[in-house]
């Protein structure tokens, strides 16, 4: 990712709260020489070593989790409130258009979980995480153990060891005060 100066995020913990926070990735590998992407939900787990991981999962029928070898590296790309900026609102006059935004890229190996009970928590993990909110959350453990069990056939779960962060917060750090 292209990042000026001006507009790197350096700051690990922000990145990490920025990936909670907007937790709805875009997740990317190559097939062959074909970018492929899927649109899922990642949930970022701090680990003692290294720069966390991220967990996941996608549906069997998804063919993106057979990319996933162990040693092919997987890019996920979040995303935050972006928007339009017009020159018409810059003190300055003869300015351009742009764009501002803020994003966080992470980079890694994907390795699938093969272990059911393991895909179950990835599952209640983001079951916990997305019903946390809710004056009655709904629970996973609510379901009849065969139920749960059954749903693991139709999805593939899986864990991202990043290995490197970038973050970018284009926000117009480079305008002046006024502008």
């Amino acid at each position: 990712m292209y990042v000026p100066r001006h507009f790197n995020i350096d700051d690990r913990q922000r990145m990490v709260a920025f990936m909670r926070a907007n937790s709805f990735a875009l997740l990317t590998t190559v097939a062959g020489s074909e970018p492929f992407v899927s649109h899922l939900p990642l949930h970022y787990v701090e680990s003692e070593q290294g720069q966390g991981r991220l967990v996941g999962h996608m549906a069997r029928a998804n063919p993106q989790w057979r990319h996933f070898n162990e040693q092919t590296k997987v890019l996920a790309v979040f995303w935050g409130p972006h928007a339009y900026i017009s020159p018409a609102w810059y003190d300055t006059p003869n300015q351009v258009p742009t764009w501002n935004y803020e994003t966080v890229h992470a980079y890694g190996v994907g390795r699938i979980v093969e272990d059911q009970a393991q895909t179950l928590e990835t599952l209640r993990q983001l079951v916990d995480t997305y019903e946390g909110g809710f004056a009655q959350p709904w629970r996973m453990q609510n379901l009849p153990e065969g139920l749960a069990a059954g749903m693991t056939r139709g999805i593939v779960a899986f864990e991202i060891e990043i290995e490197r962060l970038e973050g970018k917060a284009k926000l117009s750090q480079n305008k002046s005060v006024k502008d």
